[in-house]
């Protein structure tokens, strides 16, 4: 298991740029100074983000911040606060449950009214505002005008927690 005494041995880490880099080299193809990791994409989620291999196990760079500032790993998932997974600056990361990070997605791409949760009720004509929240979908309401749907969101938002960032357009 890899602790924060051996990660600070092997890697500094810059909290203002969220850069690792090596303190030693260790092979022909590393030397001390280099940038650490390389990007990976998660073929799930689509997003990228970076991954340093230490002693042949490969760590995601924004756990291992939580590693090299705290001394331990987080307990769940890392959230992006500004949804770039390539931006592992400290102030950048916070530690959150799944449920929590939920509370922070980009706005998806097939979103047609430009709103997270609100879109058009075919059968109605009429606006449409939901919001998820602990793995529950709730409903807002049927609104005549696109402005009151949208309202009822943000306000939905605000009252369950969800973080500024929630439904921006941000890059993967």
């Amino acid at each position: 298991m890899l602790t924060q005494d051996r990660l600070k041995e092997l890697l500094h880490y810059c909290p203002e740029t969220g850069i690792f880099s090596w303190l030693v080299g260790n092979n022909r193809r590393v030397r001390a100074g280099d940038v650490a990791g390389s990007v990976y994409l998660d073929t799930k989620t689509g997003k990228s983000y970076r991954r340093v291999t230490v002693h042949g196990h490969p760590y995601l760079e924004h756990r291992l911040a939580f590693l090299y500032m705290l001394g331990e790993f987080p307990e769940d998932q890392v959230d992006h606060i500004d949804g770039n997974g390539l931006n592992n600056a400290w102030i950048n990361l916070r530690a959150v449950t799944r449920l929590e990070n939920r509370k922070n997605l980009r706005k998806r791409s097939d979103n047609t009214s430009g709103t997270t949760g609100v879109f058009r009720h075919k059968q109605s004509g009429k606006w449409r505002s939901l919001i998820v929240s602990g793995g529950r979908k709730i409903h807002l309401g049927y609104f005549h005008d696109k402005e009151d749907a949208i309202a009822a969101r943000k306000a939905a938002e605000v009252f369950y927690g969800f973080h500024e960032n929630h439904g921006t357009e941000r890059p993967l």
